[in-house]
């Protein structure tokens, strides 16, 4: 499951890879998805409390990211039991939240 287009639909979304084999959507200068074919890391709540509800309701399938985890950072496997809109809903939060973190001068016209 490909999920690279969906965010890039996104208003200013742009396709980057910082790390050699590591692609991640971005809006303005800033992640808000890391793609890989199996996995996908979204922002998924404000901090750690809130993202864990997401590991509680699919603890097969979502856990912490590592690294940045404790700041609301999920990795989701893909191919499972999570449905693609509500993946597609993770997308839209994630964006949102960084979106939101921009200064308004580089926020993209919705």
């Amino acid at each position: 499951m490909d999920l690279l287009p969906y965010c890039l639909s996104k208003p200013g979304a742009r396709e980057d890879e910082p790390w050699e084999g590591d692609v991640v959507a971005k809006v303005g200068d800033k992640i808000f998805a890391f793609v890989g074919p199996d996995s996908v890391t979204l922002k998924c709540g404000r901090n750690r409390e809130e993202a864990d509800e997401l590991v509680r309701v699919y603890p097969d399938e979502v856990s912490p990211s590592a690294y940045i985890g404790r700041y609301g950072w999920n990795t989701v496997r893909l191919g499972g039991t999570i449905p693609l809109d509500e993946l597609h809903e993770l997308i839209d939060i994630s964006y949102d939240a960084i979106v939101a973190k921009l200064p308004k001068s580089k926020r993209p016209a919705s």
